[in-house]
Parts: structure tokens; C-alpha cells; sequence
């Protein structure tokens, strides 16, 4: 009988083994998936920042926008369009050309 009792001892010493092995092995598994979230978060954080800026310069962009769109309809903006592009003037108007030679 007392030689049953040393074997449990020793089956009992290493099952305490088998699972702080177990348990490091976890811990490690734990931290090594951590320190990649901790990256992973640090990428989305910047890439946050990226997408906030852009965010500002496009509302900056659609309120330019708005702005030309105004002016566009304005009576000043298309007497302009008429002179530059299609070279029309009033009835009262006298057009000087700048000699080339």
C-alpha cells in the first residue's frame, strides 16, 4: 500500500505541472494577442485621424463649391463668361485691340 500512495503523489505532482504549463502557456497566448491589438488600435486611431482630416477638407470643398455655384447664377458672372469666352460686348461699348507689331 505504500508504494500506491508514492504513485499518487507523484501522478498528483505532475498533474499540478501539466496545468501551470497549461496556465503559462495561456497567459502567454493572452499577451501576445494583446500587444497585436494594442497595434491594430494604434493603426485605426491614425488612420481615424486620416479620415477626420479628410472629413474637413471635403465640408471645406462643398462649402467652395456652394459658394461658386452662387456666383455662377449671378448676372456679374455670366456677363463675364460672355466677354471672355464668346467676345460679346454692349451696343455702347468701344473695343480698342492692342497693336501686335
Amino acid at each position: 500500500m505504500k508504494k500506491r500512495r508514492g504513485r499518487r503523489r507523484a501522478k498528483s505532482k505532475n498533474g499540478y505541472g501539466m496545468i501551470a504549463i497549461v496556465v503559462l502557456l495561456i497567459c502567454g497566448i493572452v499577451t501576445f494577442k494583446r500587444l497585436g491589438l494594442d497595434q491594430e488600435r494604434k493603426a485605426y486611431a491614425k488612420q481615424m485621424v486620416e479620415v477626420q482630416q479628410e472629413l474637413t477638407d471635403e465640408k471645406a470643398r462643398t462649402k467652395d463649391l456652394e459658394e461658386q455655384k452662387a456666383y455662377m447664377k449671378t448676372k456679374k458672372y455670366i456677363e463675364e463668361i460672355a466677354r471672355e469666352k464668346l467676345g460679346l460686348v454692349y451696343k455702347d461699348e468701344i473695343i480698342f485691340k492692342a497693336d501686335n507689331n
